[in-house]
């Protein structure tokens, strides 16, 4: 049995992703500059145009246009002075990981996360070796080689896509965890009750966009600053700003948890309206 040549398969690979939804476009052939006259923009999941862009030059590279309708991608990175591994560990230990449709291996070492696509921003952690890839951005895909070396998939769930939901990473919570004062003021530095209420006034102040980041980087100075109790304060003010309830459950469960807490503590008191049963942070995933 012959195998099909790499021309061959990078067509193929290029229509399945379309078929997936994911818009995709060439790039040069061994490298990561897009081979169109308007780069990712120029990305469509047409099964005719993406035919004949293979067609004419079968060694392109594969890459897919980020954001939705294509997904979110998390690239971690290794370079000679550091890699991403190490942030990498922190997001899946706050449980900001789950729920990638698909991992791949890139030719330097490093990983891609694939997620649902959603219409953030892409982003950037040099210090932290991490790159998100969303609106405006794109990733080379298998079977794309570089310096002769190969995205390869390690995990996928694509076959069944309707099957299995497609998470989505939130970057703000991200970069929250990882680089707090990238992001947020410096709210509470010591423990005590005024620092609590200028935190949860902070919360409930926040705008749409930024509700679950802040409330996540408000919750873990709190627990840093062992102030437990301040977390139902701090889930009633994110209720208030208009973040779901069961938006609120899971961030301050998951700042909880990187900061090691593991204590059941009320999430939310709410004084003018229907009380919420207490929540167990062990429970919550």
């Amino acid at each position: 049995m012959t195998s099909r040549p790499v021309g061959e398969i990078a067509m193929v690979q290029a229509l399945a992703y379309a078929r997936h939804g994911w818009p995709v476009f060439p790039c040069r052939p061994g490298r990561k500059e897009p081979d169109t006259a308007h780069g990712f923009k120029d990305a469509t999941t047409d099964p005719d145009h993406i035919t004949a862009w293979w067609a004419a030059v079968p060694s392109r590279n594969v890459a897919i246009a980020t954001g939705a309708p294509g997904p979110d991608v998390l690239d971690v990175d290794v370079r000679p002075d550091g890699n991403g591994h190490p942030a990498l560990n922190r997001l899946r230990q706050a449980r900001l990981l789950e729920g990638s449709v698909a991992i791949v291996a890139t030719p330097n070492g490093g990983l891609h996360f694939y997620y649902g696509g959603t219409d953030q921003a892409s982003g950037r952690l040099p210090g932290c070796y991490l790159d998100f890839k969303a609106t405006g951005g794109y990733v080379l895909a298998p079977p794309s080689m570089v310096g002769g070396r190969p995205y390869r998939v390690i995990m996928h769930q694509l076959e069944h896509p309707d099957r299995v939901p497609q998470g989505r990473l939130d970057w703000a919570a991200a970069v929250a965890l990882l680089e707090p004062r990238q992001s947020y003021p410096p709210a509470v530095r010591s423990p005590g009750q005024a620092d609590a209420t200028r935190l949860a006034g902070w919360v409930a102040g926040l705008p749409e966009g930024n509700r679950n980041a802040g409330l996540f980087w408000a919750a873990c100075r709190a627990v840093e600053a062992e102030q437990l109790g301040a977390l139902g304060a701090l889930a009633s003010a994110a209720y208030a700003a208009g973040l779901p309830e069961q938006e609120i459950v899971r961030t301050i469960a998951s700042a909880r948890r990187s900061a090691g807490r593991e204590r059941s503590v009320p999430l939310r008191q709410r004084h003018h309206a229907e009380p919420l049963a207490e929540h167990d942070s062990e429970a919550v995933t």
